[in-house]
């Protein structure tokens, strides 16, 4: 099995999809992991700013043990400024490349335009005839993001996945972002994030679970 898990942001994949990634890893998945934005110099970030964010990725892809890290490194809040023809065409070279069965992505209605962007770069390479290898594509749900979109396009979760095994793992790695966690009621802290996993696993039928939106599936 190979899962390809697209970011926004570092930290999204984990935020949305981290119990999921766990549980595809010890199963013997491929795990892949595409990236959209990033901290430059070029972007008004320090050099130590920049520095301690590589250092912190480099952690989370030995955390998942990802078999192959692709980083567009585009402006962070800015991804409105770039053709989105040309995001597609990235974004299919690297679905070529790594021919997943398994694409997780943002939710299309996400509140930050990035995460909207995103899905509207990756969900056109979604195409059975450009990537005959994909049989399940999964919107994830993303603390402040998905759960701040407007009602009536609001996240719905029907499919969800098990991570009673994983979730203290979980809130291991997101805890390597530092600042992205804070206290409650801070929307990404580890209680919320613990509670909303209890949640989707009542709705589940077990401990904890994570939700998403299941967009597309070939069996």
């Amino acid at each position: 099995m190979r899962l390809l898990i697209v970011s926004p942001h570092p930290d999204d994949e984990t935020l949305g999809a981290g119990g999921t990634l766990l549980k595809y890893k010890k199963s013997g998945a491929k795990i892949f992991w595409l990236n959209f934005t990033d901290m430059k110099e070029d972007y008004g970030f320090s050099s130590a700013q920049v520095n301690k964010r590589q250092s912190v990725i480099r952690k989370i892809i030995s955390g998942y043990r990802v078999n192959g890290f692709y980083n567009f490194e585009l402006r962070p809040a800015g991804l409105e400024g770039y053709p989105l023809r040309d995001l597609i065409k990235r974004t299919a070279a690297v679905v070529r490349e790594v021919s997943p069965e398994v694409v997780i992505l943002p939710f299309k209605n996400d509140i930050h335009s990035d995460h909207r962007i995103v899905f509207e770069a990756v969900y056109p390479c979604m195409k059975v005839f450009r990537a005959p290898s994909i049989k399940k594509v999964l919107a994830m749900e993303i603390v402040s993001e998905t759960d701040f979109a407007l009602s009536r396009k609001g996240f719905v979760p029907n499919y969800f996945v098990d991570i009673s095994g994983f979730l203290e793992r979980k809130l291991r790695l997101i805890k390597i972002y530092g600042g992205q966690t804070q206290q409650h009621p801070f929307p990404r802290s580890l209680k919320n994030l613990k509670a909303l996993a209890v949640h989707r696993g009542a709705t589940a039928g077990c401990k904890y679970a994570e939700g998403f939106s299941l967009l597309k599936e070939i069996a």
